[in-house]
């Protein structure tokens, strides 16, 4: 499943990661930190959405 960033459009996809945060390919939405931000434009985890 991936997830989209509301503000920007930015896709987290688990199975590349984000390697700007150190998060390995494979780690679930779910499993992100709190902390984790979009990499893209700074939102936090609240403004992503389940997308198909």
């Amino acid at each position: 499943m991936k997830y989209r960033c509301k503000v920007c459009g930015y896709i987290y996809d688990p199975a590349s990661g984000d390697n700007t945060q150190g998060i390995q390919p494979g780690t679930s939405f779910e499993d992100l930190p709190d902390t984790w931000v979009c990499p893209e434009c700074g939102a936090p985890k609240e403004e992503f959405e389940l997308i198909n």
